[in-house]
């Protein structure tokens, strides 16, 4: 079961990174495509002015659970709570 969560651990930071670079490279092709049209530019960028500083901290919240995971921090959990004192 450890090597499951440690497995899964590299799975996270990897789809949090992805996310990342996924979420700016579509902000730069919508942002170029409504100045290149001439069409909404302002409305498209508001959006991704938004949409990216939220989402970024997320994705770095998921990198890193993937981190603790990945380096064995939760292979001992406390199954009551008299292990937790």
């Amino acid at each position: 079961m450890n090597s499951i969560k440690r497995i899964s651990g590299f799975l996270w930071i990897l789809l949090g990174a992805a996310v990342i670079y996924l979420m700016g490279k579509q902000a730069s092709t919508e942002i170029a495509a409504a100045i290149k049209n001439n069409k909404a530019v302002l409305d498209t960028k508001m959006f991704w002015y938004i949409i990216i500083p939220i989402f970024t901290p997320i994705m770095l919240g998921l990198c890193l659970f993937g981190w603790y995971a990945w380096k064995g921090e939760y292979d001992q959990i406390a199954r009551d709570s008299e292990h937790l004192a």
